[in-house]
């Protein structure tokens, strides 16, 4: 399997975990190991916990640190359905993660290259590699179907 192949079959996992949740915007991440092994999934939870730093990003970031007890992620594999805000953009790169594989763009709010380009900022000691448009057009009929 290659690359691109291997990205679209883990971002089907991530848009199966973003419509598992109907009350939040359905946004869905998957976090890998360095040998590919799933590590950690969320949907965003705001509106279930009531907390404003729950994205989907945010808390397998989380949960994939407590999996392995270091907040370092290097080697990692982040896969989002929607292309990160700055908020989890500076996540990310804190948490070190390698690779962020992301499916619809976010023109308002994304970090990743649409509005801003926080993952690859030079002035930053990390940058991730950054794999953009994966099953996009899947992605974006996702949360357009929610705002309908």
């Amino acid at each position: 399997m290659n690359r691109r192949e291997q990205h679209e079959e883990w971002m089907r996992r991530a848009l199966a975990v973003a419509s598992a949740s109907p009350e939040d915007v359905p946004v869905g991440a998957v976090l890998l190991g360095p040998d590919g092994a799933e590590l950690a999934a969320s949907g965003n939870e705001r509106e279930l916990t009531g907390d404003p730093t729950a994205h989907a990003e945010i808390l397998v970031i989380r949960a994939a640190a407590e999996r392995l007890g270091s907040w370092r992620l290097d080697g990692c594999t982040l896969v989002v359905t929607l292309e990160p805000c700055t908020m989890c953009a500076g996540a990310l790169v804190l948490a070190r993660v390698s690779t962020v594989v992301f499916g619809a763009w976010e023109p308002k709010t994304g970090a990743a290259g649409s509005l801003w380009d926080v993952i690859r900022d030079r002035r930053l000691n990390h940058r991730p590699e950054v794999y953009s448009g994966v099953l996009e057009e899947q992605c974006a009929r996702t949360l357009r179907d929610f705002f309908r």
